[in-house]
């Protein structure tokens, strides 16, 4: 569990973040949405100490970030896997390099048992046989399973994606949601989506943080979406015909369950 409290953050005379709090849940997909200049990638980038807030709070199970010392800070992000927006590998190094950086830099493991660990993500990841290939020899879709791969291989407690389906076609868009959720499920994962996928919402959004102008405009679950009356939200979700025809869906699948 990660709990944001009253956190704010300012650039000059800017005000970027206006007293968010939240609990980012374990074992479930909580995502973070809102048009560009809400806040959410700088809420994201404080969420992993990558930029301090002006005030506030960052609690990995009770543990503040904020004023963790350095070391505890280090420990810390060795729990904590990261998913970016362009997947991130190493073009020079094979799939299976980029998978096994994290376990030379942060382990003492030997090579068998590094090799044998990169086996079993790769497997997860439906990537089986790609162990040799290159970043360049791969389709968009494989290279983020590899990103996703080299995330989970040290057992994270905590897994950040930015943006995980960034230029990825619908049906390979469905593919990564699937994966990401069912691992987050599986491994009891506290994950956090940062994501402009409106379809990742009304699939996977197990809790949902919607931001307008640096301010937390709604707080819920993708079933709760669809009742909601907050104009802004339902502007921002439902604004194509197709997600109009998904809300029209899901209220029938959520009526036949009462």
């Amino acid at each position: 569990m990660i709990d944001v409290k009253h956190v704010r953050k300012s650039f000059g005379e800017k005000v970027v973040l206006q007293d968010i709090s939240s609990t980012m849940q374990t074992g479930k997909c909580n995502l973070i949405i809102g048009t560009s200049g809400s806040g959410k990638t700088v809420l994201m980038k404080i969420m992993i100490g990558l930029i301090q807030p002006d005030a506030g709070e960052i609690c990995y199970d009770g543990k503040d970030i904020v004023t963790m010392d350095a070391e505890d800070r280090k420990q810390l992000r060795q729990q904590v896997g990261m998913l970016f927006q362009g997947s991130a590998l190493f073009d020079s190094q094979t799939v299976e390099e980029n998978v096994m950086f994290p376990l030379q830099m942060f382990t003492n493991m030997s090579y068998k048992e590094r090799k044998k660990r990169v086996n079993e993500v790769l497997e997860k990841v439906n990537l089986k046989d790609a162990n040799k290939k290159y970043p360049a020899e791969i389709s968009g879709g494989m290279m983020k399973r590899v990103g996703i791969a080299r995330a989970i291989v040290m057992n994270p407690k905590y897994l950040f994606c930015d943006e995980p389906n960034s230029g990825l076609d619908p049906q390979t868009s469905g593919l990564i949601d699937e994966l990401v959720h069912d691992i987050t499920v599986e491994n009891n994962i506290t994950t956090v989506i940062n994501t402009h996928d409106m379809n990742s919402v009304m699939d996977i959004g197990d809790h949902i943080l919607f931001m307008t102008e640096g301010l937390r405009q709604w707080e819920g679950t993708k079933d709760d979406i669809i009742f909601s009356k907050n104009k802004r939200l339902n502007d921002f979700i439902f604004a194509s015909d197709f997600l109009q025809d998904a809300k029209a869906k899901r209220m029938e699948e959520v009526e036949e369950k009462k």
